[in-house]
């Protein structure tokens, strides 16, 4: 085992903030308004994050009806994370800048850049958590590769599910 530490399903989220494309600080953790999506992308080198989000997006409107705010971040620079909205016209929430410490504090495995990749420093691997209006992860999935995400139709369905039934934490069993 390496340590790395789980997120624990009904507890806050790890309070984090980042820079937002645009201007001012996304800012993860504590109450909100609604729901959150919030999803960490590997970064501008990766073109199954861009596929995803890319479906993310064609789905933005089934969300916000579902009561959910979408925030996505990775650690590129403010330019790498602007031409990704340039090409692909997210209307996403949009942080850049994570940094080794958050992904960790997250419970996101982190990968070093491979010598013939687009990378150009360390990166998160996806992580996507959905939030409670009090902060409280409800959803954590976290991969080590690009091509473990959910699916997000199945997610959202899932989660309108969860909240319609008030469902209980899941995955809270600790022995």
């Amino acid at each position: 085992m390496n340590g790395l530490s789980k997120p624990v399903v009904g507890a806050p989220i790890p309070a984090i903030s980042v820079p937002q494309l645009g201007g001012g600080t996304m800012n993860i953790g504590g109450t909100a308004e609604g729901w959150t999506l919030f999803i960490v992308y590997r970064g501008r080198h990766c073109g199954r994050c861009k596929n995803y989000l890319n479906g993310l997006e064609a789905m933005k409107a089934d969300w916000e009806a579902a009561g959910f705010t979408i925030k996505i971040v990775s650690a590129d620079t403010e330019e790498r994370a602007a031409a990704d909205i340039a090409e692909f016209k997210w209307s996403m929430d949009v942080g850049y800048g994570l940094s080794i410490e958050q992904m960790t504090t997250l419970g996101l495995y982190v990968t070093e850049p491979a010598n013939n990749g687009d990378a150009v420093a360390r990166f998160s691997e996806p992580g996507i958590f959905c939030i409670d209006p009090d902060g409280n992860i409800v959803v954590a999935a976290i991969s080590n590769a690009p091509s473990a995400r959910p699916d997000l139709v199945q997610l959202l369905d899932g989660m309108k599910f969860t909240i319609a039934n008030n469902l209980p934490f899941r995955g809270t069993v600790t022995a």
